[in-house]
């Protein structure tokens, strides 16, 4: 009788009842596959990825709040009749404080000294303004220290004041770059690690919402068009004011706190006697 070939034996037949062993690229061969399918899904997540930030740079998202430039009363006391009070056209700047006689625009830019140098100058007197009463602020960030120092940290930075706005704290966000705003050359504020830290400070920001904010860039369509706007204004640089659409001359060489305040003022009064102008009702024939 002829001896049974066992595994032992080369080149021998299995036993009976028992599987033929596959070779080795044999076995391997679903982990190949399996490795190339996720190299396909990986890599066309990446070109998804990559398409989906492309269109958002071009897709203006405003974010949540945003208002357009206050419609204001014009024309003679005696004559003009009540005009109101809503916002119209693109919204492209941040209110904090809405439906109030003067409306103040600041054009502000995050990664500019000069901008950081007015917001400190007058916190207060927005605080005490914004306490009485007498205004609501309207922000409008602008990019133009890009073009300036080269990189895109205004940029970065707005878009990512744009999320925080999402959940209603621009004030607080914004805050925290000027108290630790970087040299303006460095570029510092593009990036994710330190705007992530900012948004951690400010507090009361939920990360899981903020954190693909900035990645997938949600407001960058809104930040260029923002820029766009102020460009096309001709306004001379940051910071910029206007007080109910009228631009606020030598904001850097003359103006001050008093100045604004008075300013301030005189426009509440004027607004204030425009709207109580009594207009002619219609009658039913």
């Amino acid at each position: 009788m002829a001896e049974s070939k066992g595994p032992d034996n080369p080149g021998g037949t299995a036993l009976p009842g028992q599987k033929k062993r596959k070779g080795i690229v044999a076995r391997l061969r679903p982990y190949a596959v399996g490795a190339m399918t996720l190299v396909v899904v990986f890599g066309g997540s990446a070109l998804i990825g990559a398409h989906v930030r492309s269109n958002k740079d071009k897709k203006v998202s405003a974010p949540t709040g945003a208002v357009g430039a206050a419609v204001v009363p014009t024309g003679p006391e005696d004559t003009a009749s009540p005009s109101p009070t809503a916002s119209s056209g693109p919204n492209l700047q941040v209110a904090v404080k809405p439906s109030v006689p003067v409306t103040i625009t600041v054009f502000e830019d995050l990664r500019s000294p000069d901008s950081k140098a007015f917001a400190d100058e007058y916190a207060d007197t927005f605080r005490q303004l914004l306490t009485t009463g007498q205004v609501q602020l309207h922000y409008q960030l602008v990019t133009a220290s890009d073009r300036t120092y080269g990189g895109s940290a205004s940029e970065y930075a707005a878009n990512a004041a744009a999320c925080a706005q999402d959940q209603s704290r621009f004030t607080q966000f914004v805050q925290e770059i000027w108290d630790h705003q970087p040299d303006p050359k460095s570029d510092a504020l593009a990036g994710e690690k330190l705007i992530k830290h900012f948004a951690v400070k400010a507090g009361k920001i939920k990360m899981a919402n903020f954190e693909p904010c900035i990645e997938q860039g949600d407001h960058i369509g809104w930040v260029r068009k923002a820029q766009a706007s102020y460009k096309a204004a001709g306004l001379d640089g940051v910071p910029a004011v206007e007080v109910n659409g009228k631009v606020v001359k030598d904001v850097r060489t003359s103006l001050t706190p008093a100045k604004l305040r008075t300013m301030v003022q005189k426009e509440a009064k004027r607004v204030i006697a425009i709207q109580a102008t009594p207009t002619a009702s219609p009658t039913l024939s």
